[in-house]
């Protein structure tokens, strides 16, 4: 026994404050928990105003069939996304084929093209006034029977194209970080490449699909403009229409519940998808899933697939969008000087940079504060943080408008008069907080996710040598965080420059942005002139797109060099 082992026995042990408590600095404790109720306030109120207000009157007209629309719609989406996304993922990884290694990165860039932006392309393309249906009864006469454009099928379809990377990414992630060993084992056990996919690989991939889905389903939950191009009426459009429309403000709130039970449903169903195994890979060597070199009419076709995919979501919508473009412009140069273009898109960029700003403040606060207090009470504050991001932009908006009110009254009740009046209401203080509650949860990821990586001994060491945990925060982990950053910024900023139903709730008069003046003019089927401001919400989208090619890319790398 070493002289280090007998003194560390003599030693009484040293009682240590039990970090789960939360009994260090309370105060850091306070402030995450003050967020996360400020969070949690609007939608907490949507849920007690439509619950409480459930005797009152009778459910909206149609109930029923925009609960069908919307679980159609969703199960339409979630099947095509599989069927493209893990379909690709699988074909891209197994086999080679020409422009392969391009096809990898390029089929997640239709992330980029918003739904509603590739809805109203669809539709000119399509629709009965639109070149296809035109040629079509050219040739056939203009009595043959044409399908209906603006209906569920094809909101399903345009809405697949534009979200099946999400399932493209995390199937492919799958397939690529499978050990070598658990694929050999089953090929040297007699099985082919089809059956080991089938009973070795999905099984494996299913946590990853399981979440794939979950996000096109909340994505297909929360959007509010593409289905309405089609005649969609789902749940989150009733729930505008309905206060927009007959201004019932309880059932209103009956309908956003509702919306917040599918969200609830998808999120226990994503649970239930990957199942209570736990799938652990241990290293090992060996050659594992090795690409196959396809040949002759095989290569052709895959490349066709890729390329297909690739144009239909992005490519072809992008080169429609500019055709758009220049002849409006070429026609009437002053659209590039229209003073209404350049408002519109001011307000959308300082409102969104302005909630950037806010969202990565706050998130360096929580996730600072979370290491700062130590206690369970301040990381569970920290989670609910985030739950905003699964709660469509309706919902927040109408929550925000209720808690306000309530705000209002109680402020009227101690002899405020007026309350707020209309401060945030009635101005642009409203998008920003709603912005808040829907936006923290990226920002917060990504924050926390740098601020993981550092070690605790490092923040230990500086709080040791007499440092305040304003000056750790401020010296220590903000210039160690800064990546995460500014993937916060950029993923905020992008997803603020789209939203579109917050603004439509919240917005005060004479207020538009870029994403509310394309619905507007796609409404009216004025394409030609939606297409600039349109162009401009699908460039900023890129940048966080190619953001995220460029990590996975890296991170692809670096497993690979690894084995």
């Amino acid at each position: 026994m070493t002289e280090t082992a007998v003194l560390a026995e003599a030693r009484p042990p040293v009682p240590c404050p039990r970090r789960g408590a939360g009994t260090g600095r309370p105060w850091w404790t306070a402030l995450v928990v003050l967020v996360a109720v400020l969070v949690a306030t609007p939608v907490l109120a949507v849920v007690a105003d439509g619950l409480g207000s459930l005797g009152e009157g009778s459910p909206p007209r149609g109930l029923g069939r925009m609960v069908l629309t919307t679980l159609t719609l969703m199960l339409g989406v979630g099947a095509g996304t599989l069927v493209v996304g893990g379909g690709l993922a699988w074909l891209v990884t197994a086999y080679r084929f020409p422009l392969r290694d391009v096809l990898v990165w390029l089929l997640v860039v239709p992330l980029a093209m918003p739904a509603y932006i590739l809805g109203f392309v669809f539709l000119s393309t399509f629709d009965v006034s639109g070149p296809v249906q035109s040629a079509l009864r050219a040739v056939l006469g203009t009595d043959a029977w044409m399908p209906e454009v603006r209906s569920l099928p094809a909101a399903v379809l345009v809405m697949t194209l534009t979200l099946y990377p999400y399932v493209y990414l995390l199937a492919r992630a799958a397939l690529v970080e499978q050990t070598a060993g658990t694929y050999d084992a089953a090929r040297t056990l007699g099985a082919g490449r089809a059956r080991a996919l089938r009973r070795v690989l999905l099984p494996l991939a299913r946590p990853s699909l399981a979440a794939g889905l979950a996000l096109v389903m909340m994505e297909t939950l929360t959007d509010f403009a593409t289905v309405q191009y089609f005649n969609v009426q789902t749940v989150s459009v009733g729930v505008y229409l309905v206060w927009k429309g007959s201004f019932d403000f309880h059932a209103a709130t009956q309908l956003a519940v509702l919306v917040l039970l599918f969200a609830v449903a998808v999120l226990a169903g994503e649970r239930l998808l990957r199942g209570r195994a736990r799938f652990h890979q241990r290293g090992g060597r060996g050659q594992g899933l090795q690409p196959v070199r396809l040949s002759g009419w095989r290569a052709g076709g895959a490349t066709l697939l890729g390329v297909a995919a690739l144009s239909a979501g992005f490519l072809l919508p992008v080169l429609q969008l500019l055709v758009w473009a220049l002849g409006e412009v070429v026609g009437d140069p002053a659209t590039l000087t229209d003073p209404r273009f350049a408002d519109h898109l001011t307000n959308s960029l300082v409102v969104a940079a302005i909630a950037a700003a806010a969202c990565v403040v706050l998130s360096l606060a929580i996730a600072h504060g979370v290491r700062m207090s130590g206690g369970r009470l301040a990381a569970s504050a920290a989670q609910l943080t985030t739950f905003g991001y699964a709660v469509p932009g309706a919902v927040v908006g109408i929550g925000v408008l209720i808690a306000f009110a309530g705000l209002d009254t109680a402020l009227e009740r101690a002899g405020v008069p007026g309350g707020t009046g209309l401060l945030v209401t009635g101005s642009v203080l409203g998008i920003l907080y709603a912005y808040v509650i829907r936006f923290l949860a990226p920002a917060y990821q990504a924050v926390d996710a740098s601020l993981g990586k550092i070690s605790p001994t490092i923040t230990s060491s500086a709080l040791s040598l007499g440092a305040s945990p304003l000056r750790v925060l401020a010296r220590v982990h903000l210039p160690l965080a800064r990546p995460g950053v500014a993937v916060a910024l950029v993923l905020v900023l992008i997803d603020a420059v789209k939203e579109l139903p917050i603004v439509l709730l919240l917005r005060p008069f004479g207020f538009t942005t870029t994403s509310v003046w394309v619905y507007e003019l796609a409404r009216e089927n004025f394409w030609e002139r939606a297409a600039l401001p349109a162009l401009v919400i699908v460039a900023a989208a890129v940048v966080p797109v190619f953001v995220l090619v460029r990590q996975t890319r890296r991170a692809e790398h670096h497993g690979k060099v690894g084995r």
